[in-house]
This record gives C-alpha cells, structure tokens and sequence, in this order.
C-alpha cells in the first residue's frame, strides 16, 4: 500500500492540531447545547427523552450521553417530512433525502450554517486525503437529492480546488473529460472507480498514465484488496470517507493519505460511539452511533447508524479517534444456515484469487427447505481458468467465513455495472 504526503501543519484547522483534553472539553460544551437545542425545539426529542426519564441538564460529562435515547431511521420516518427540524422551515436553506426505495424517505435540513460547516469538514476531508488548493478535481458522485456530489462539490469549492461537477453515468464521457482536463482529485463510488477502470482499458488507455493521483472514495464499504486493485491499476493513493446523510454527509470521519489505517471522525463536530448491535449496550466493536454537535436545521442525538466498525486511538491526528473501515451494516447482513455472512467477506476472497475481477454479485434463493448462496463473479479477459477459479472461491469461503456457496464464474462485462452504490446482495428467497 502506497502512503501519500501529509500536508504542511500550518495548514491544518487550529483544532486539527489540538490536544485531546482540549478537544473533549470542547465536546461537552457543544453536546450540553445539542441536547438543549434537540429537547426545546423538536417534539419527538421531547417526547424521547421525558419517556426515558432524562433532560439535558442531566449530561454533566459526555459519558452520560449514554443516559439518553438512541435516534433511528424509523424516528426520521415519522416525522416525514419537516417534524425533525430544529428550527423553522424558512430558516432552511437546502433539503436532501434518502431515495425512499426501503420506505418512507428520510428527509435531513441545512441551515446556512450548517452549510458552511459541511463545508468546511469536507474541505478538511479533501486535505487529509493528499488535496490540496489549486488541485482540479473530477466529482463523480451523484448530485441531487443524494449528498455525496454537492457535498463535494462545495468542500472541494472551500479548499480553493477548481471542480468539474460529472455526477455519474454516461462512462465513455468520464473518461474522455479526466483525459482533457487532467483532474489530480477523483471523487466517486468505488464500485464505479472500477467501472471507470474497464472504460479506460475499452478505450485503449493506460489508466496508470492518466492524471489522478487521489481517489477519495466512499458511499459503500469496500475492502483492502480492493484499495490494492485501485491504487495498482490507476497508480493513485485510494482514500476513504465516510458520512450519512441524517448526520450530515460525506465528510463526518475521513483517512489520512499518509496512514490509511482507519478515518478519522472529526469529533469536533460529530461525536461518535460503538454500541451491540442486538443489546445497544457500549461494545469495543459493533454499530456506529451518531451525535452531532453543531448541527442547527436537525441535530441528531444517537442516531443509529447501522454501520459496523470499531473505535480506536487517533494517529496522524492524535486528537480525533479512527474508525476502522466499515465491514459491513447491520441491515446487509446475510444469515445463511445460521451463519452471519458480508458481502465485503465475498469480496476479500474474489480479489485474491487470480484471474477474477472485482465485479461480483451474491444470489440467495431457496429452491427447496434450505437457503442458497451463489456467488456470480466476473473472469478477466483472456483467463482460461474458470473451473479452477471457482473452486479457489467455494473453499476460500467455506474456510474463512464458514459457509458452502455456489460460484459462477462469468465472462466478462456480464454484471450489470453500476453508476452509484453498487447493488451486491440479490435476494429472490420469496420470488
């Protein structure tokens, strides 16, 4: 794994380079405020927390943040569209939402000051990862009503980049305009970096001689041996970032180009902790949960994320702890003959197995008492192995994780390639 330059620390924010102490105390002052802001100013959050028996003047220290009631996707749900907001409707500069495609959308508001906050953490994002002002950077996230491409956009804006905003699709064109205007930066899907990678290859071009040098991904969780593939193949320093919308979006937590051993949570901003998925009891490892700290237009206040990942000391930001990548959510999580199975499990034994490309898809049916797992993957072009390939993938699964799969290897460009998230788990179990 490549490490890229650290940026010059005189051009870290003042609270980048302070201590930790420093840091918790600015903490307690933002989250009592949170919780004030929360309980006077949104209904549900009154109603949550007299239901649970606590009122923020309760939270003298942040570990009684574990006093108060988690926050879910549900609560956002119902209060479908504005009944989550802090403050009212005209103070509201932008709204986003979710796609809705699992239920109701859930709707999220920004103030101008959140905006600006958003910003700044995603300027902030953008440095850590190797960026730097005067760098052109391509943002293939979608625009929209998704945050992942004005988000982007208007932290690339902050740093002082020159952006060219693609959003996705129409692939043969992204390639053609990163040839042109010769970007430094790439922002995308890194299942859709590599759909990128196929068009660069169609086309006859050497993806190591184009001009990216930084790929700052995120929206999906992807594994190591796909950052080896990236960095190996587009000769570039691959970099994680993370977000959500209910909590903001990208830029909540982000690696730094010179470690890339976990993202740092910008805790200024967004306080996180580890909980059991099943108990919600404080775990070492396990889901993700969110407090924001600034947030005007809807502050958040536990929210569950659904993420899976672990906490750890900061590094090449001392004063901000690192969350591991996310290995997976809660709701991705495939039971299969009482065995829990991620898709990022799959994916970590398909990239080590020679003559298989990184495009996979899992099929679940139950043709009969028992459910299935048939693991589609992609041959590179030319590769004559298929048979012994798959077999490479039934035994590096069943040793690994435990389970008997199915595995079909297909010719190339067979799956269905995506311009955004990556779809990877098809389950026809009640087709």
């Amino acid at each position: 794994m490549r490490l890229g330059t650290a940026p010059d620390p005189a051009s870290l924010d003042p609270i980048e380079r302070a201590s930790r102490d420093e840091l918790r105390a600015l903490q307690l002052e933002r989250l009592q405020r949170t919780l004030r802001h929360a309980y006077d100013n949104v209904p549900a959050y009154r109603r949550k927390f007299d239901e649970h028996g606590v009122h923020p003047a309760d939270c003298k220290d942040l570990g009684d943040l574990a006093k108060f009631p988690f926050t879910t996707k549900q609560d956002l749900r119902e209060g479908y569209p504005f009944g989550m907001f802090a403050v009212p409707r005209e103070r509201v500069a932008r709204i986003h939402a979710s796609s809705g495609t699992t239920g109701q959308p859930t709707v999220v508001g920004y103030t101008k000051a959140d905006l600006d906050v958003w910003a700044g953490v995603m300027a902030r994002s953008i440095r850590a990862s190797g960026g730097r002002p005067g760098d052109v950077v391509h943002v293939a996230y979608g625009y929209g009503l998704f945050t992942g491409g004005l988000g982007a956009h208007y932290g690339a804006e902050r740093l002082g980049c020159t952006v060219v905003p693609v959003s996705g699709g129409m692939t043969p064109r992204q390639v053609r305009l990163i040839e042109d205007f010769r970007p430094r930066v790439i922002m995308v899907t890194p299942s859709y970096m590599l759909a990128l990678l196929d068009e660069f290859e169609r086309q006859g071009l050497d993806p190591r001689a184009s001009s990216p040098r930084i790929g700052i991904f995120g929206a999906e969780p992807w594994t190591e041996e796909m950052r080896a593939e990236i960095e190996e193949r587009f000769d570039l320093d691959a970099v994680d970032i993370y977000g959500l919308s209910e909590v903001m979006g990208p830029g909540v937590a982000n690696e730094c180009v010179e470690s890339k051993d976990g993202l740092h949570v910008w805790e200024d901003h967004f306080y996180p902790e580890t909980v059991d998925p099943f108990t919600g009891e404080p775990a070492e490892a396990g889901e993700l949960v969110f407090t924001s700290l600034t947030k005007e237009a809807m502050p958040i206040v536990r929210y569950r994320t659904r993420d899976l990942t672990r906490l750890l000391p900061g590094t090449a930001r001392p004063a901000f702890r690192r969350m591991e990548k996310v290995t997976g959510r809660t709701d991705d999580m495939i039971i299969l003959r009482g065995v829990n199975v991620f898709p990022t499990q799959i994916e970590e034994v398909v990239l080590r197995v020679p003559g298989l490309s990184p495009h996979f898809q899992v099929h679940l049916t139950r043709p009969g008492r028992l459910d299935v797992m048939t693991v589609r993957v992609e041959a590179r072009p030319g590769f004559q192995g298929r048979g012994q390939a798959a077999e490479a993938v039934r035994r590096a699964v069943k040793d690994t994780v435990g389970v008997h799969v199915e595995v079909e290897v297909v010719d190339p460009e067979t799956l269905e390639r995506s311009v955004g998230k990556l779809k990877r788990v098809i389950d026809k179990r009640d087709t």
